[in-house]
């Protein structure tokens, strides 16, 4: 569904991501785990067009998407079911589309809330706004970039289901998490990061038995 060959991303003269190559499936967890400032929002936003990278090939669904234009709009003044209608796109071949109430039953926080400014939500319910949002247009793949950071236990617990919720609808997760515990939960595979190179990949249970890989790259 989504692979990056050979990545390379820079900030002024600073080589950030010095050739990450990785492939996401569809129905699959992939997560981006290192220390801060291995490279990991570095690599999110080189896939979505906030970094451009210098050198490297990307594909999503078997085309190329390198030099696409970001598109990020705030809404922090819609509620939340204007922001569910703004997120609509039609459905996709192959995939059961997303509507608000199959959103609504995947955040129930959501459901109590629907028509408050979004502006007026806290951290974590705005983020799950985010990714509803998202949903509403019936991706093929999510890209989650520290979706646990700052948020309540409850909370991180909720979005755990959540991302398991969006791999058994068929859509490809990549997420970047220091969270490992977190990642440990939703994830089928693991790319480490250090350095901006890949030092590490695998499964995560492979991830888990590896003890000194943990230490040395994730200080777990």
């Amino acid at each position: 569904m989504l692979t990056a060959t050979d990545l390379h991303a820079y900030y002024g003269r600073a080589h950030i991501l010095q050739g990450v190559s990785f492939a996401l499936a569809a129905g699959e967890v992939l997560v981006l785990l290192g220390r801060n400032g291995a490279g990991k929002s570095t690599t999110m936003k080189s896939l979505i067009g906030l970094v451009r990278p210098r050198g490297g090939a990307l594909q999503f669904a078997g085309h190329s998407i390198a030099g696409w234009e970001p598109h990020r709009i705030a809404r922090a003044e819609l509620s939340v079911a204007e922001n569910l209608e703004v997120g609509r796109q039609p459905a996709r071949d192959g995939l059961a589309p997303w509507t608000e109430a199959k959103l609504f039953a995947l955040f129930p926080n959501l459901a109590k809330m629907r028509e408050r400014p979004g502006g007026r939500m806290s951290g974590g319910e705005q983020q799950m706004l985010a990714i509803a949002r998202t949903l509403m247009g019936n991706p093929r793949a999510i890209l989650l970039d520290e979706p646990s950071e700052g948020l309540a236990p409850v909370i991180v617990e909720q979005m755990s289901h959540a991302i398991l919720a969006l791999k058994a609808a068929g859509v490809a997760v990549l997420l970047a998490e220091q969270n490992f515990h977190f990642a440990a939960r939703v994830a089928d595979r693991a790319a480490v990061l250090e350095s901006g190179r890949i030092v590490w990949e695998g499964t995560m249970a492979a991830l888990l038995a590896d003890q000194d890989a943990m230490r040395a790259h994730l200080q777990v």
